[in-house]
């Protein structure tokens, strides 16, 4: 055996060693896959934060999504206290904030609460998108395009603070169908702005939406909501029908797929269980203690639907 021969020999040996480490580390992490629960404030309406913070241990969550009004009254709560009594208070309970849901300002309003996240350690702020309505085809392409050159200085902002903007796929706003989703996959180039992936703005391509998490990766998608459409989301109707947007609730969509395209992509962002009430702005149920009951048993169904793909 030659020099050469023996050389080239000993890099294959050592190429095959070192995929053979990275596919045992990959088949590592997706053994050990597990969903990062995020709690929405809004679930609780305006309730004080002194009364929902102690719910986000027992909803299996690791931190808070603080909303402002009109889903919920919490990001204002937090500037009639003061940003020291709000360190204070998650001191108090033991929490932190992992996102701002901010959607009056819109994705081109960010950059003051930008600071507040850093402040308090929130790594993303959810908002929605811009105009145009809905666009789908050679128009999506178009729109998506123009609103990623707009975003560009604010994408900077949120990378000097630390931050990532997730813009939610909306009814009625630039990422809606499905053909806007997939055309921000492919132009959308900064780790610092990405998708709030909401399955119940997807209801008429519910088929599609575990390609579209795939298509998306996990660099693209640093929040998820488990929410799906329910007839009861936008106008009044008995709380059964409206209590359908929430998993394992008789909603029509099957988490199975949804938690297997999570599991495939590795998916290390935050998952929100979600509902919206009518009218905005209510506890989806009475009580503090409903309402973390009324999750718990959203995610014991999301559990059940991993532990079936795993």
């Amino acid at each position: 055996m030659n020099r050469r021969t023996a050389c080239q020999l000993l890099t294959s040996a050592s190429a095959a060693h070192l995929a053979g480490n990275l596919a045992s580390a990959a088949d590592t992490k997706q053994d050990r896959f597990a969903l990062r629960y995020i709690l929405s404030s809004a679930m609780y309406g305006t309730m004080p934060l002194d009364v929902i913070l102690p719910e986000i241990g027992k909803t299996g969550s690791e931190a808070i999504d603080i909303w402002c009004l009109k889903h919920g009254n919490q990001r204002e709560q937090i500037d009639a206290m003061g940003f020291d009594a709000f360190e204070a208070l998650l001191a108090k309970h033991g929490a932190r904030v992992g996102v701002f849901t901010r959607y009056p300002l819109g994705p081109f309003g960010l950059q003051d609460e930008m600071k507040v996240a850093k402040r308090f350690g929130a790594g993303v702020l959810v908002c929605g998108s811009s105009k145009p309505s809905e666009p789908s085809g050679a128009e999506a392409k178009k729109a998506v395009r123009d609103f990623l050159e707009k975003m560009k200085p604010h994408v900077a902002a949120a990378e000097k603070h630390g931050v990532t903007i997730a813009v939610e796929n909306h009814d009625k706003q630039l990422l809606y169908h499905p053909d806007s989703l997939r055309y921000f996959a492919e132009f959308n180039r900064s780790p610092n702005l990405g998708v709030a992936f909401a399955p119940h703005h997807l209801h008429q391509w519910e088929d599609e939406i575990p390609a579209l998490l795939r298509d998306l990766g996990n660099e693209q998608v640093p929040f998820v909501y488990f929410q799906e459409h329910s007839e009861g989301i936008r106008r009044k109707a008995p709380k059964e029908i409206e209590m359908q947007q929430m998993p394992g609730f008789g909603g029509g969509l099957d988490y199975k797929p949804v938690v297997k395209a999570l599991k495939d992509i590795a998916y290390d962002g935050w998952v929100e269980i979600f509902m919206h009430p009518v009218p905005r702005g209510i506890p989806i149920l009475p009580t503090a203690g409903a309402v973390t009951a009324a999750i718990n048993k959203s995610r014991k169904y999301v559990e059940e639907c991993l532990q079936a793909v795993s």
